[in-house]
């Protein structure tokens, strides 16, 4: 019973919550951005290389049997679109981190207003003030 009063607790901590929040968006992102690569950005990229779609490029290492074989291909192509991909998701993250850290100086920067000053610290200030009037006669 103690095992699962354990678990009830490491599982309902606001880490793991947050955490399976983070997993959940990040994948969610994931998907957004490989619709941008693949369905807004690389079709002009393709059609600049003479519609050349990288997931198609191969190099043939054993051709097919005619017997019904499957041909051996070194698909380097995919690995270019991954690449590609990931240079673009790293940059996506890159600028909401930019954007993040922006906000949060703005929220530094602006300075909370500074409370009145008690009574006793305007007690302390105007002693202050006498005693400096005082030393220089």
């Amino acid at each position: 019973m103690a095992f699962f009063k354990e678990f009830k607790e490491f599982a309902i901590k606001g880490n793991v919550m947050d955490m399976a929040v983070g997993v959940i968006i990040g994948g969610a992102f994931g998907k957004i951005v490989s619709s941008l690569v693949n369905d807004i950005l690389m079709p002009p990229i393709g059609a600049l290389l003479g519609n050349t779609d990288f997931t198609q490029l191969k190099v043939v290492i054993k051709r097919a049997a005619e017997e019904g074989g499957e041909a051996i291909t070194w698909n380097y192509g995919n690995f270019i679109q991954q690449c590609v991909d990931f240079t673009i998701l790293a940059f996506c993250i890159f600028m909401m981190v930019k954007m993040m850290n922006k906000l949060i100086k703005k929220k530094e920067a602006a300075p909370a207003p500074a409370p009145a000053p008690s009574k006793e610290e305007q007690l302390l200030t105007e002693i202050r003030d006498l005693l400096k009037e005082q030393q220089k006669k």
